[in-house]
């Protein structure tokens, strides 16, 4: 796995593919949920996916989803409603950086791009079957979903960078860099890359 320092905030590298990925394939964008909450935020992503070709972005729920867990933890909830009601705060989340970033809501995995509201499209597409109903499955895995029936790459932006230079997914996922089911979301997705936005740290 390489760790780079690129421009905009941004370091940038790749867990498996290629090296440099800045706009040489079509990307499933993994936009971390947790980014929203700092000041900024629209024209450093917006800095990011314009260096992409027609990036197709799914959007975390960050403080929307974190919420849901913690109501879940107070006192534990239906898996299957809990799932559905995160995967919805996932589209709220959508809403929102499409707005601050002038960009447009698909549904479906168009090549033109957009930033993908999930729920709908898993609904459609059946693709949410492919996903356990539980805290094991968050956008990370919802992505790697998406990328899988796109036949795109895969960028993960994230708050931090990834805990080591390790490139296998099962270390990153027992380091909690990404959720338990991601391993097997993404087996066949290729390349795999990484933001984290240097900037929110300062």
């Amino acid at each position: 796995m390489s760790h780079d320092c690129m421009s905009h905030d941004w370091q940038r590298g790749v867990v498996r593919g290629p090296r440099d990925l800045h706009g040489a394939v079509p990307l499933v964008v993994k936009l971390g949920g947790s980014l929203l909450a700092h000041p900024g935020w629209p024209a450093a992503i917006a800095a990011l996916l314009a260096g992409y070709e027609r990036p197709l972005v799914v959007v975390g729920g960050g403080g929307l989803v974190d919420a849901l867990r913690a109501v879940d933890a107070a006192g534990p909830q239906p898996a299957e409603m809990m799932h559905r009601l995160a995967i919805e705060a996932m589209s709220l989340a959508a809403r929102l950086v499409a707005e601050a970033c002038g960009l447009p809501i698909v549904t479906s995995l168009e090549p033109a791009g957009g930033i993908l509201d999930a729920a709908t499209w898993l609904e459609a597409s059946g693709a949410g079957n492919e996903l356990p109903a539980s805290w094991r499955v968050t956008s990370d895995s919802i992505a790697a979903t998406a990328a899988h029936h796109a036949s795109r790459g895969l960028l993960l932006v994230k708050s931090v960078p990834p805990p080591s230079s390790d490139d296998d997914l099962a270390s990153l996922a027992a380091a909690g860099w990404v959720d338990d089911h991601f391993p097997t979301a993404a087996a066949d997705v290729q390349p795999i890359a990484w933001a984290a936005w240097a900037g929110h740290h300062r």
